[in-house]
Parts: structure tokens; C-alpha cells; sequence
């Protein structure tokens, strides 16, 4: 284990093919200090929350290698409690148990009784902060066109307050809180529309934010402003990078529809430190705001084979966290002058 004042864990979203004890043990012998785990997959199941057997069960995986828990995440889930629509891709990523006949508000409520149930996991397990999506009921209108009225706009943040309000009360019982990874397609997924969705469920204390800078770069969003500007509520930190190139003014932000990796794209996901994030300039603010949760490292890079991409990222971002200076470097010739 790190003895830095923040550890560094690896998210396991894209690790659900691999059972947990494999995942375990690869990022201890990587030297992470512990992992952010998906609710997705064999790695966890939010319905077995009061299974005593299989927390214990879970929580011993970690501790055969080693490996602390800080964090644990529903991103796929939480997708489905706000969408709209839903259809075939939520069908691909939620449980069973949550698609049911498919009906889509069933899907809904399934999926905000499983966003419950994994705040209530998150107590069982000893963590505080589970990350995830919200989904969005407005975000086809982005474009705004053909015309949206403003009311529809507004309509969309009343509902993600509606839905979510009530799953936060519950994290509120757990003594837990929910990081939104500020994303495109989640009703916050930008500067301004962070702010509106903060304001939207009051600002209460269980709602905060995943700062995952990738999402901000390709849309320009400044990433340490966004630190600097939201530091009360920064929650939860993912790491994961993007790379830029515009290809002559040929390729667009949008990306075209294209595949990840595909050159005619205007930004790709890549391994920490491959890309375009000022990363020192990132955690050096921070450390400034106080922040001293784990660094997550969320390996997403086409062109990138995971098992190379995992460790070499803890190995490029491990260097940034350093500490500050316990003494000013000019108060030596402070004392000078004192003398």
C-alpha cells in the first residue's frame, strides 16, 4: 500500500469480463493501493446488500491482496433512471432484473430501486461515495433542433430532481453520497449545465460530482477551472485522458459517428498521460481545494492494450502526487534578512 495521503485505485468498469479475485490481484501486482469497483458484472451485485455472506465474501478478495476500497460505482444503472428513451442500448447494460418486460418506466423504477440498494451496499462495505450517471431525459435535444421550448428544457431538469430526489434521501439513511461523473449524456455534462443540475436538487450535501477530465476537454471546457470553480462538491476523481486532433479542420467534436480509434474522429479516449490533460496543473489544484480522495485510473484507450495501459498509467500519474512544501522556499532568506 501507497503511503501517500491519496491512493490511487483502478476502476473496474471495463474489467467486468474478468471476475473480481482476477482484477484483485493484477492491480496489486501493479502496485495500486486499491480499486473503485463497478457495480456491473460478477464484480458486485447492489440487490445482495444485506447478504452478509457475500459482503464478507467481497471484502475478503480485497484483503487477500492487500488492496483498500474507497469507492464503488453505477454508472450503467443510473444511466437508465432519467432516459428517455429506452430502448435496446439500456437492454445491453442494465441487469436483468432491472429490464424486466422492458417497459420503460418499470426500467425507470427498477433502476432507481438499484441506485438505492447500492447506497445501501456502499454502507455495508464501508465506503462513502458511490460514482455513477443519472441519465437525461433532454439530452437528444442538445442539438435544439427541430426548436425546444425552454419549458421542455426546464421540464427535463424537474424530472432528474423528481427521480433522483428520493434515491437521495436513501444515500442520505446510508450516510453515503453520489458523484455525477459530469459526462454527455448525463443531465450534467458541462460547466453551465453542472450548475443548473446542483441547483435543481437544492444543492443538498448527498449530490456532488465525479471530475473526470476527459469529457470536459473535447467540448473546451477548462478542467482545472472547473476543479478551482466546484471544489465543495468535488467527490470523486477519475482519470482518464483524450487526445485531440482535428485533422486539419476535417474532423469535428461531435466525431461523426464513428468508431473509437477511427483517425476521421476530431478527440479519442487514451491512456492517462497520452493525451492532451494538463494532469500536473489538475492535481496540483487538487491538492489546493483539499481534496484527498483516491485518483481512480479508468484505462479507455482503442489503441492501447489494457494490461500495458493500467500500469502505465499509475506509473505516469503516480509522480504528480507529490506533497506540498512544509516550509516556503524563500523563508530561508527571510531568516537572512531577520539576521
Amino acid at each position: 500500500m501507497s503511503e501517500r495521503k491519496r491512493p490511487f485505485t483502478l476502476f473496474t468498469g471495463q474489467w467486468i469480463d474478468l471476475d473480481l479475485e482476477e482484477v484483485a490481484r493484477l492491480a496489486a501486482g501493479w502496485g495500486y493501493d486499491g480499486l473503485e469497483i463497478a457495480v456491473s458484472g460478477e464484480h458486485l451485485d447492489a440487490w445482495r446488500w444485506d447478504d452478509d455472506d457475500y459482503i464478507a465474501e467481497r471484502l475478503a478478495i480485497l484483503e487477500r491482496h492487500g488492496l483498500g476500497l474507497w469507492a464503488i460505482s453505477n454508472h450503467l444503472t443510473g444511466q437508465a433512471v432519467c432516459d428517455d428513451p429506452i430502448d435496446e442500448r439500456h437492454r445491453a447494460i442494465v441487469r436483468d432484473r432491472v429490464w424486466g418486460d422492458g417497459e420503460p418506466e418499470g426500467v425507470r423504477q427498477r433502476a432507481a430501486e438499484e441506485l438505492k440498494n447500492t447506497a445501501r451496499l456502499a454502507k455495508r462495505l464501508g465506503v462513502s461515495t458511490v460514482v455513477g450517471f443519472t441519465g437525461s431525459s433532454i439530452w437528444p435535444y442538445v442539438a435544439m433542433f427541430p426548436p425546444v421550448s425552454a419549458e421542455r428544457i426546464e421540464a427535463g431538469f424537474t424530472d432528474f430532481a423528481d427521480r433522483w430526489n428520493p434515491i437521495l434521501d436513501v444515500f442520505d439513511e446510508c450516510g453515503v453520497r453520489f458523484a455525477l461523473e459530469v459526462h454527455p449524456s448525463e443531465i450534467a455534462y458541462d460547466y453551465w449545465t453542472t450548475a443548473k443540475a446542483l441547483d435543481a436538487v437544492g444543492h443538498r450535501e448527498a449530490f456532488g460530482l465525479n471530475w473526470d477530465p476527459s469529457h470536459m476537454l473535447w467540448q473546451g471546457i477548462d478542467p482545472v477551472a472547473f476543479i478551482s470553480d466546484f471544489a465543495d462538491r468535488i467527490y470523486h476523481v477519475d482519470c482518464k485522458d483524450t487526445r485531440m486532433r482535428m485533422g486539419g479542420g476535417r474532423n469535428g467534436i461531435l466525431s461523426s459517428h464513428l468508431p473509437w480509434g477511427d483517425p476521421h474522429r476530431g478527440w479519442d479516449f487514451v491512456s492517462a498521460g497520452h493525451g492532451d490533460v494538463p494532469w500536473e496543473d489538475c492535481f496540483r489544484t487538487l491538492r489546493r481545494i483539499g481534496y484527498d480522495g483516491p485518483i481512480s485510473i479508468e484505462w479507455e484507450d482503442a489503441g492501447m492494450d489494457r494490461l500495458e495501459g493500467a500500469p502505465e498509467a499509475l506509473a505516469r500519474l503516480h509522480p504528480l502526487d507529490f506533497e506540498p512544501p512544509t516550509v516556503g522556499f524563500d523563508a530561508a532568506f527571510s531568516k537572512q534578512s531577520e539576521g
